[in-house]
């Protein structure tokens, strides 16, 4: 299962390099099975809602939005979030790097019967590009970005990028 998943992310960071904009690789990449939320109103005050991250436990230690549950990726477990997130009509936000792997968590939670599920348009990228504040593993405010691959870092504008 490890080998295929890294099949994939190589498969999806050629393509990522290929591409002209971020745009164009969700566009690819995404079903549009789930709808994005932008960062600008994650971030508005009034915007209440549980946040996952979709990334590995090392990517969400490096930095991670506040507040953030970490759900992961590889090695998610839907009953984990079952039961931490009971409340299947709540609003709900999962984000990864750029809003890939978000994007098929999101859709197992959709699939589990959780109604109100957003992809975050971007991810932590586009947030951190967008100046919003990010959070280390002691929860202390962070210029540290995990990029996943130097590859990816493309994507990410603003930040102390860190492999």
């Amino acid at each position: 299962m490890k080998t295929l998943l890294n099949i994939f992310f190589a498969l999806v960071v050629l393509a990522a390099n290929a591409q002209e904009s971020l745009p164009e690789l969700l566009k690819q990449y995404n079903t549009k099975n789930i709808p994005y939320i932008t960062v600008q109103e994650l971030a508005m005050p009034k915007t209440q809602a549980i946040i996952l991250d979709a990334r590995e436990y090392q990517e969400y230690k490096t930095s991670h939005l506040k507040n953030a549950l970490p759900v992961g990726y590889g090695f998610f477990e839907l009953d984990s979030v079952i039961k931490n997130v009971p409340n299947k009509d709540g609003k709900i936000v999962v984000y990864c790097s750029i809003g890939i792997r978000s994007e098929t968590i999101a859709y197992k939670l959709k699939k589990a019967g959780y109604k109100n599920v957003f992809n975050l348009y971007g991810g932590i990228f586009e947030w951190k590009n967008n100046n919003f504040p990010v959070y280390n593993s002691d929860e202390q405010e962070t210029e540290n970005i995990h990029i996943f691959s130097e590859e990816w870092s493309k994507w990410l504008k603003k930040g102390r990028k860190v492999f």
